[in-house]
């Protein structure tokens, strides 16, 4: 039996009972103030495609690092990311490698697509590559499918996540998972639709602070479940030498296909429609700066301590089993079965922290649990907003409308959030509990196409940054569409 000896406090046998009510408390104060901010964006606006979309190009370094940090993890880094170091070992904690990577990105292609941005009143990614294509259509419409490729996974992941939070929050409502999904699809449509960008990164910054702090509490927690720091160290290292070494316990993990997701991930989700249209909305080339320190400082340890030291010390309180053909089985208190590897971390908080803390152990799990909710909101509204722009500017304006006026896209705009969100909701709804239809595998797929052709992006968007001082001179006759990125290239590095 492993030792469970708190640091803290003495054991609380009622403190469990406590975890129900300050779940429901945290999240109705949270539901209401993203509301409220919603509100208040609203009433901060100005009108616009750019106050909509990109709040006036005026969002400062605090706000632009939070929301670009919320943006990148999601619900992903509180559930799967925890359950696959739980399942495997510490071979999948290599993913951490992708975060400073992350930053680098944000701090060598973030300000250069900024310039291209203010320069020319770009406002989605496919207005600046379809520029440096030399205007191409063809370009701009793949630009924009691929963009929504991305967007719709990001939603549809994100509201199962509100789903089976929902579960654990509510375990003995009827149609929980249902319910919570719904709901929090419809709250998060509803602060879009009335803020814009503006009330997306204010609640972000709300989120992406729950978010890393839920994750340092949860790894705090797995230390001192086993008696603290030493006592810790020394399970670990009596840990099964497969869920120590590399490819890990499943052997799914070997370090070059590691070091190739973290590359390939980071690429894809730093230039992903949302972020970019992060980029446009900073108020300087000096706040996208310190966002990127920000992001390299910050996250590292948010996911070292929050996935690497939960997982493992999941590994230790509650071992794997192993079914059929040596199959990898979650433990009973998961659930028992292959899929029940995401729950490490809940279980672990709501087991220990109210036997470590007491009452206010109890309450510090239920937010924890409500930050997970933060998660996938948080990049549920990034990829919502995004998609609401290629919608409206991309496809209907270009293609339907070139005449729209402002008022006519924002309300296409609003329109394409709430079809996207009912048809999330939709997918998800059908694919519950029925394992003949599993559309997030499918939609997944689509989202792995995205980032592949993301990823291709990265040289055009560091090349393609016009001078704001001058503009891009026009190629000479027989030249190819690339000749005005390479010249503006030449000019930016000067």
């Amino acid at each position: 039996m492993i030792p469970t000896a708190p640091i803290f406090a003495a054991a609380d046998a009622a403190a469990a009972e406590t975890f129900a009510p300050a779940a429901k408390v945290a999240l109705g104060v949270y539901l209401l103030l993203l509301l409220a901010l919603g509100a208040l964006g609203y009433k901060r606006s100005s009108g616009g495609d750019e106050d909509y979309y990109l709040a006036g190009r005026g969002q400062g370094w605090i706000v632009s690092s939070l929301t670009i940090m919320a943006t990148f993890f999601s619900s992903f880094a509180l559930l799967s990311a925890p359950g696959l170091v739980y399942k495997t070992g510490v071979a999948f904690a290599l993913f951490a490698l992708n975060v400073p990577f992350g930053a680098v990105l944000v701090y060598v292609l973030g300000k250069r697509i900024r310039q291209a941005g203010v320069a020319r009143g770009y406002v989605t990614p496919s207005d600046m590559l379809a520029d440096g294509y030399g205007g191409s259509e063809s370009v701009r419409l793949l630009s924009a499918l691929c963009g929504m490729a991305y967007s719709i996974p990001y939603v549809v992941m994100q509201i199962q996540a509100g789903g089976l939070v929902s579960e654990i929050l509510f375990p003995e409502a009827e149609n929980a998972f249902q319910w919570g999904a719904v709901v929090l699809a419809a709250i998060t449509m509803l602060y879009i639709m009335v803020g814009g960008m503006r009330s997306v990164a204010w609640t972000d910054a709300i989120q992406g602070s729950m978010l890393m702090g839920g994750m340092m509490l949860a790894g705090v927690a797995a230390v001192a479940a086993l008696g603290g720091i030493g006592p810790f160290f020394e399970k670990v290292d009596a840990l099964p030498a497969e869920a120590l070494t590399v490819p890990g316990a499943d052997g799914a993990w070997p370090a070059w296909k590691m070091l190739t997701i973290c590359v390939v991930a980071s690429l894809g989700s730093m230039i992903q429609p949302a972020q970019w249209m992060r980029y446009y909305a900073a108020r300087s080339a000096g706040a996208l700066k310190r966002s990127a320190l920000a992001f390299g400082i910050i996250l590292p340890p948010c996911f070292l301590i929050g996935v690497m030291l939960v997982g493992l010390g999941g590994r230790i309180l509650y071992p794997p089993g192993v079914g059929e053909g040596g199959a990898i089985l979650a433990s009973e208190a998961l659930g028992g079965t292959a899929k029940d590897f995401d729950k490490i971390l809940v279980v672990l908080l709501k087991d220990y922290l109210p036997e470590l803390l007491g009452p206010a152990g109890a309450a510090l799990a239920a937010c924890v649990v409500v930050a997970i909710l933060a998660a996938s909101m948080s990049t549920a509204d990034s990829s919502l907003h995004a998609l609401s722009a290629i919608a409206s500017r991309d496809l209907y304006q270009r293609y339907l409308r070139k005449a729209a006026s402002a008022l006519e896209l924002a309300w296409v705009g609003r329109g394409a959030i709430a079809f996207g969100t009912a048809a999330a909701v939709a997918l998800v709804l059908k694919g519950y509990g029925n394992d003949h239809f599993t559309p997030i595998a499918v939609i997944a797929q689509m989202g792995f196409l995205a980032i592949g052709f993301s990823t291709q992006l990265a040289l055009r968007s560091s090349t393609n940054s016009f001078s704001a001082r001058e503009p891009p001179p026009e190629p000479p006759p027989g030249s190819s569409p690339a000749w005005s990125s390479c010249s503006a290239f030449r000019r930016c590095s000067a």
